[in-house]
């Protein structure tokens, strides 16, 4: 990390509340979380707006992770694509699906819904300018509601601030999500090392 945060020992009110409950729920607290401590009044901002955003998600933990994993690819962010692609192996069965989704997903398989998707996730990633209502009708035509579209646009941009700031402020990847699979690891990386 690039600047001093708080470290766990010194965290007090909700900010220690935010890192006991994600030591219980990782057995660590993420450079991710204690990043946004340099002030520590964002911590909670942060944390609530995620909470927010994510419990109001109209799409799957499944889709989520598929529209970070795009993103992180072209912010680029290794940090979110270790953490995202590591939890898609779950979801797609295998470590080679989730290589395949990260060369590109449009051939990788996938429905031609989550290809709808991922495209507009992409263009709301590196260049959201361009995107017109061709590109939301195409969307509907995949069986999105706005409420979706909604959501899909929010997860995509949402990743494109959080992980230019983590990279900003040098949070990096944990040991427990850098990937023992070399191959799998150097696909995944895909900003800075890991």
């Amino acid at each position: 990390m690039f600047i001093e945060t708080i470290a766990e020992e010194d965290a007090t009110g909700r900010v220690a509340d935010i890192y006991r409950a994600q030591q219980a729920q990782l057995g660590f607290v993420m450079a991710a979380t204690r990043c946004f401590t340099a002030r520590p009044d964002l911590l909670p901002l942060y944390t609530d707006f995620l909470q927010g955003i994510r419990a109001g998600f109209s799409l799957g933990q499944r889709e989520w992770r598929l529209i970070t994993l795009i993103a992180a690819r072209h912010i680029p962010s290794t940090y979110c694509s270790y953490v995202y692609g590591g939890q898609l192996v779950a979801d797609l069965g295998s470590r080679e699906a989730v290589m395949a989704v990260q060369r590109d997903f449009r051939t990788a398989g996938l429905p031609a819904r989550d290809v709808a998707m991922l495209a507009y996730a992409e263009k709301v990633t590196t260049d959201a300018s361009r995107i017109a209502e061709g590109d939301i009708a195409r969307l509907r035509e995949a069986g999105f509601s706005d409420r979706e579209i909604c959501d899909i646009a929010l997860c995509a941009a949402f990743r494109c601030f959080v992980s230019r700031f983590f990279d900003a402020v040098g949070a990096g990847p944990e040991p427990a999500f850098v990937d023992a699979d070399p191959e799998f690891r150097a696909a995944l990386t895909v900003g800075k090392a890991g």
